[in-house]
């Protein structure tokens, strides 16, 4: 349809990325038994081979042009970007690093989230007040995991999405690609 704006055709790649995926699983299972044979069925690997070629080449002819061509609006995702709860999964790892177990860990944070809906607001709005009510693990260390910007902060494992190992990333991947620096 003409109106539609829709980036389809990423959700495409991520469809054809499956098709790869189960040529690489098709491989493995004929290579299993190599050693047992004339090795004659290595006449299937081609199909799975050939096609997955085709496939990433096809792909890849279309997201270079698609990803440059992308445009976000900052300011709109900066406004919105404190509703909903990107922040959870940070306060989950807060009450992990205190000793909670993950189990109990998701469902203190699917209460607070619950707490959130029926006050229509983010987590960070809470008041620590609130926030003990929950969990008595729960202290002003918390507001420094909470909002959109502190959650992304606190993601510092190798290839998280924290800001610091992100940008380590596209550092890293524009010098061997030799397009330049951040």
């Amino acid at each position: 349809m003409p109106q539609k704006k829709n980036p389809d055709v990423l959700e495409l790649i991520r469809g054809k990325s499956a098709r790869v995926v189960g040529a690489v699983q098709q491989l493995f299972v004929l290579l299993k038994g190599l050693p047992l044979a004339y090795n004659r069925d290595l006449q299937e690997d081609k199909i799975a081979i050939f096609d997955s070629i085709d496939t990433v080449k096809a792909c890849l002819g279309l997201a270079p042009a698609i990803v440059a061509n992308a445009s976000l609006n900052k300011e709109r995702i900066a406004n919105r970007i404190n509703e909903g709860f990107l922040d959870a999964t940070a306060l989950m790892e807060y009450l992990i690093k205190r000793g909670v177990p993950m189990r109990t860990g998701h469902e203190i944070v699917g209460r607070v989230v619950a707490m959130c809906e029926e006050e229509n607001c983010s987590i960070n709005e809470f008041g620590l007040d609130e926030l003990a009510q929950v969990s008595d693990l729960i202290d002003e260390g918390v507001y420094e995991v909470l909002g959109a910007q502190n959650a992304m902060n606190a993601l510092t494992s190798y290839g998280s999405g924290g800001t610091t190992r992100v940008k380590e990333q596209l550092q890293t991947w524009k010098q061997r690609l030799g397009i330049g620096q951040l």
